[in-house]
């Protein structure tokens, strides 16, 4: 129907955790983090244009089907540190994990995926270099959002 809003993308997703620092150190064990703020039993961590929301009071039991994709910059860095810390991952070339709280974790790699940052935003993560692979690359052609 015209004149309905369109979505455009996540300005961010919240995470329940049990407890707001012991969730800190686990993701920080994982990934490298930033900051964007705190606040009282909230911390939010930076991903450039997009953030994640920590939120401590996490009472609900571990999620079954729900889950949330994570891009990284380096998918198999992210397996191995998290084998490294201890934490079950999925076998195969995908990878899911479980936080310590239950939330259930995918980790996409950005070269692999449409999802594009806009290239102001990964020069300011330090990331210019960071190129999709061919296939990310024509998937986007296909739907008209490369030249």
């Amino acid at each position: 129907m015209p004149g309905r809003p369109r979505l455009l993308g996540i300005n961010h997703v919240a995470l329940e955790v049990a407890d707001l620092e012991e969730a800190l150190a686990f993701y920080g064990e994982i990934f490298e983090l930033e900051l964007r703020g705190r606040m009282p039993r909230m911390a939010f961590i930076e991903m450039g244009d997009q953030f994640i929301a920590l939120s401590e009071g996490r009472a609900q039991p571990a999620d079954g089907a729900r889950h949330f994709g994570l891009v990284v910059d380096d998918k198999e860095g992210v397996r191995a540190a998290l084998r490294e810390a201890g934490v079950e991952v999925s076998r195969g070339p995908g990878l899911d994990f479980r936080d310590p709280w239950g939330n259930h974790v995918q980790v996409v790699d950005y070269r692999d995926i449409q999802f594009t940052k806009a290239p102001g935003v990964l020069r300011g993560m330090g990331l210019e270099q960071l190129e999709k692979r061919p296939q990310a690359l024509q998937e986007l052609r296909d739907k008209g959002l490369l030249g």
